[in-house]
């Protein structure tokens, strides 16, 4: 007996984020160590909620740079009462990164009604400066995946089923994973392109219990871009895009705009190409502690069953000497 899992091969097989504007190290591995001190993110999805069995994805990031030496003379964590630390003069005398090294980890668990996804990539990125003010960073990621088959949810369309397939319980299918991508990164702009998955590999599982039809994990491609304006002393502005390629499915595009108050708070906004909207706010509580949230609402036929979806974001940093409230060159 052979049972297709069609969900597989056919749709996208890495999980969606609203807030990677906000940890674009879940996308591109050249973001590695490129603040200066160590970025740890944990995240929590629940996607469609009040449907069932509906996509739930936790991660935890850390990285941090190796060899990087450009701290600041003038420490943002001296808050002078009337001045916003990341108003025009700290723009203005911003400089290149320093050539360093960055590493990494990524740990992602994502759940979709019988499948899960168990996935843990060593980072690893190298930074340069390319002119006073821009910088350029390379970067690769390589794991792990672990897909498994909960045959307990499957629905079997023949009457005559081998019965080892029913007392599988979870089937597991383990192989290596491997992303890279680039960052060219200043003041003003960042631009990204990144890839996951890059090896296509054929999806299995054990005994032969339950096999996929011509299913296999396919590459995603991902580019990124954003511009800094600032709106007088006390606001940045940043409009960003994300474009994203899975075979065969249609490219979708994500428009955001986020708006900063000093380095203390945010509210932003964006727009999923067949998707819909999302709406997120956030707050750094201190110089060690962000929290934020995002809702999405979808404007698919699933809007009648589902309720939204939340993601909240708690980032920690390490070793922050210089007492930055929110990050230079990830914005």
């Amino acid at each position: 007996m052979v049972c297709s899992i069609g969900i597989f091969a056919h749709a996208q097989q890495k999980p969606h984020y609203t807030q990677y504007i906000l940890n674009q190290y879940i996308l591109n591995p050249a973001i590695t160590g490129i603040e200066n001190y160590t970025d740890i993110k944990v995240s929590h999805r629940h996607q469609w909620a009040g449907l069932n069995d509906a996509p739930i994805t936790t991660y935890v990031t850390i990285h941090g740079p190796i060899g990087k030496n450009d701290y600041r003379t003038a420490p943002t964590s001296d808050r002078v009462p009337g001045q916003n630390p990341r108003g025009q003069s700290y723009w203005e005398q911003y400089t290149a990164a320093e050539p360093h090294h960055g590493i990494g980890l990524q740990v992602i668990n994502d759940r979709t009604g019988p499948l899960s996804r168990f996935a843990a990539y060593g980072t690893y990125s190298y930074h340069i400066g390319l002119s006073p003010t821009t910088s350029l960073a390379a970067g690769f990621g390589a794991g792990i995946t672990n897909v498994s088959l909960n045959t307990s949810k499957l629905d079997f369309v023949h009457v005559s089923v081998d019965p080892a397939v029913y007392n599988s319980g979870i089937l597991n299918s383990i192989k290596p994973d491997f992303n890279a991508g680039l960052y060219l990164y200043s003041a003003e702009f960042f631009v990204g392109v990144s890839a996951q998955q890059i090896i296509p590999m054929k999806v299995s599982f054990a005994d032969d219990a339950v096999q996929t039809d011509n299913a296999k994990s396919v590459p995603h491609l991902f580019a990124t871009a954003g511009y800094r304006l600032l709106i007088g002393e006390d606001f940045n502005l940043i409009p960003s895009v994300m474009v994203k390629y899975i075979k065969p499915l249609p490219v979708q595009v994500d428009i955001n705009a986020k708006l900063q108050f000093q380095d203390l708070a945010w509210v932003g906004t964006s727009y999923r190409t067949g998707e819909g909207f999302a709406g997120m706010l956030g707050v750094n509580i201190s110089n060690s502690l962000s929290v934020g949230y995002s809702y999405d609402y979808t404007t698919t036929k699933l809007n009648t069953v589902s309720k939204g979806t939340h993601e909240l974001l708690i980032g920690f940093t390490l070793g922050n000497k210089y007492g930055d409230w929110c990050p230079k060159n990830v914005w």
